[in-house]
């Protein structure tokens, strides 16, 4: 046996039909796609549903967009700061330890509430109603830069 007496076995090389080559040939002419209307033409458009409303025009357009470089904060209020004892020193890891903050992150110290122990509250945010309470108790603020 040589090289040039292989052959691929019997029926597992297929000839490719070739259609719409001449209207004596079996697929001339219209080459298999019947008469007229849209599959008959080249090509149908995607997504095109037969003359039904499509899906991307039945679906309502969405309102407004999702910022993607918004900035989230945990958001602790004044009136839980109170707890702490007086005189000390609050960071944010300190507000953790305390559970007042549940997850990482920036922390931001918002005015709901009444404090009546002087504290420096050190956080990322501070509202403006939570910066005149905590200082009317005493206290000072301080804002991390990160």
């Amino acid at each position: 046996m040589k090289l040039h007496h292989l052959r691929p076995a019997e029926g597992s090389k297929k000839r490719k039909i070739r259609v719409g080559r001449g209207e004596s040939g079996r697929r001339g002419k219209t080459a298999g796609r019947g008469t007229k209307g849209l599959k008959a033409r080249s090509k149908v458009r995607q997504g095109f549903e037969g003359g039904q409303t499509p899906l991307q025009r039945r679906i309502p357009k969405l309102k407004g967009f999702r910022n993607p470089n918004r900035e989230e904060f945990t958001v602790i209020n004044v009136g839980r700061l109170g707890e702490l004892d007086a005189g000390s020193t609050v960071t944010p890891e300190t507000m953790r330890e305390a559970g007042l903050a549940k997850k990482r992150g920036k922390i931001k110290v918002l005015g709901e509430g009444d404090i009546s122990v002087a504290l420096t509250v050190k956080a990322h945010a501070f509202s403006s109603g939570a910066a005149d309470k905590i200082q009317s108790a005493g206290g000072s603020i301080e804002v991390i830069e990160s």
